[in-house]
């Protein structure tokens, strides 16, 4: 953390000259720190290291440019005699970019011990450096000097309230500042309902979304995102129509949202009808919304049209290779996928863990093992990547697939960390194919105690005694499930009517 500079306030006089000079002008145009500090000098031999609007000029550069230096921007801080308000704001601001929130916090305790009155501009820095540091008891302060300072009725710091109160999970001070609110706008409205929906209560959202007197793509996205995210995607879709209906122009951060609801119930002639919509009305296609178009395709069965759009993609960003690489894995298309991975090496594209994670899961999908034995060793030792939880959870299906059961187990006790209820799921998986019943009801009773109420843990032990004809410990199985009120979610199939994804419990 960087030390909070202490000013050293000395009676100087605050007397400038009034007339232009080129030292002023020049910091418009200023590009780098060595030309920023030559300007500075002069300034000093002007005699106007004491006039705030010349170092408030310095400062901002220094603080809030890419080129910019803070540290320097603290140096001439420190010997400015009456810093103003605009001053301490700019200060504040380079700390947030910083991300060193504590030192906004701090800093704007300093500007109220130094009797430096705050602004307008001064709250919503304050307030997000609180929200960042989940700091809830500064931002309850902060909350009451925006009203004591008369900024009770300020837009921006009213929205910054409630964006920082929804983060910090309180949502019933955030209800209290948008209710108070004499004027609100979309974004007041927005992070409202963004706020409800993070937390899982998506219906009071919805409350707040028809109370809306004017909503806008932004609005309809919130909320149809919100549905997305809770797998509600029946409401998603009924949203979407009524959005349509309403003859609200659709862009692409709806598209992306309601392709994720095409994914999720399967719907692939909605999908493929966004997709047409998308092409035909211009909307940007950034690498986020390329690569949930991707994703739609791949999980709704039409592997070629994934992959016929991936390469008409000019450009493509490291999340669009991993989906399709994962979306090769899903069908089962090993090889394919290693050599979609090779061709992702010649155009030079750096893999990350989600790349390796999409490769070891096609090589447990296609039965590749020393592929995947391959591309274990090489993450680490050509790009330095450490596996993870989920890449262990690979490399033990992969094996398990392949009956190397006992080399799966030595994996599992060469973990770095605590092997979680996936990784040893994958073994018992693998010891019901291969009938080894000691050791996947050892593991297996390990798995249900690390997720008691996680049903499909249940079954899968219950389905390893089944296979071995052990009927009474499959019974004991389901009496545990019944004693612990542990339901098994009913299995479901869908299909599409008229172009409309409809479900069927089976």
């Amino acid at each position: 953390m960087i030390s909070l500079p202490v000013l050293q306030a000395t009676p100087t006089s605050l007397s400038s000259p009034k007339t232009q000079f080129s030292p002023l002008h020049g910091l418009e145009s200023c590009s780098a720190m060595a030309e920023l500090k030559q300007y500075h000098s002069q300034i000093i031999r002007l005699g106007l290291s004491a006039d705030n609007d010349a170092m408030g000029r310095v400062i901002k550069f220094c603080a809030l440019s890419t080129s910019g230096d803070l540290g320097y921007a603290l140096q001439v801080f420190e010997r400015i005699p009456h810093p103003d308000a605009f001053i301490y704001n700019t200060i504040i601001r380079g700390y947030l970019q910083c991300q060193l929130t504590q030192n906004c916090i701090l800093f704007y305790s300093k500007m109220l011990q130094e009797s430096v009155a705050p602004n307008k501009f001064t709250f919503p820095s304050v307030i997000r450096a609180c929200c960042i540091s989940n700091a809830m008891e500064e931002g309850k302060q902060v909350h009451a000097h925006v009203i004591k300072f008369g900024f009770g009725t300020d837009g921006f710091s009213q929205n910054n309230l409630i964006h920082m109160y929804v983060n910090l999970r309180s949502l019933e001070e955030a209800r209290r500042v948008f209710d108070k609110m004499p004027r609100r706008d979309v974004v007041s409205w927005t992070t409202l309902i963004t706020g409800y929906s993070h937390w899982g209560f998506v219906d009071d959202a919805f409350e707040v979304f028809e109370l809306m007197p004017e909503r806008n793509s932004v609005s309809w996205n919130a909320m149809i995102a919100a549905y997305v995210q809770s797998d509600r995607f029946h409401e998603a879709f009924a949203l979407f129509d009524r959005m349509r209906w309403e003859k609200v122009a659709l862009d692409k951060f709806v598209a992306a949202s309601m392709l994720s609801a095409c994914t999720g119930l399967g719907a692939l002639e909605q999908g493929e009808w966004i997709h047409t919509y998308i092409q035909k009305s211009g909307i940007e296609l950034d690498p986020k919304l390329a690569t949930t178009i991707i994703d739609m395709y791949c999980k709704c069965g039409c592997l070629e049209k994934a992959f016929e759009f991936f390469n008409s993609l000019p450009q493509k960003g490291i999340s669009t290779w991993n989906c399709m690489i994962g979306g090769l894995a899903m069908h089962g298309k090993g090889e394919a996928a290693i050599e979609l991975f090779r061709e992702m090496g010649r155009e030079m594209v750096a893999p990350d863990n989600i790349t390796f994670l999409n490769i070891l899961s096609a090589c447990a999908h296609s039965g590749l093992v020393e592929e995947g034995r391959h591309f274990f060793h090489y993450m680490t030792e050509v790009h330095g990547i450490e596996p993870r939880t989920e890449h262990f959870g690979c490399m033990v299906d992969l094996l398990g697939r392949a009956g190397l059961l006992e080399e799966a187990r030595k994996l599992i006790s060469e973990m770095p960390m605590n092997p979680d209820a996936g990784v040893l799921g994958a073994l018992v998986g693998a010891c019901r194919i291969h009938k080894n019943t000691e050791l996947g009801e050892q593991i297996g009773k390990k798995v249900i105690e690390l997720e008691p109420q996680n049903s499909g843990r249940y079954v899968l032990l219950a389905n390893l005694y089944a296979n071995a004809g052990r009927w009474e410990d499959v019974a004991n199985v389901r009496k545990l499930m019944n004693d612990r009120g542990v339901k098994k979610a009913p299995g479901f199939s869908m299909i599409e009517l008229e172009g409309f994804p409809n479900s069927n419990l089976l």
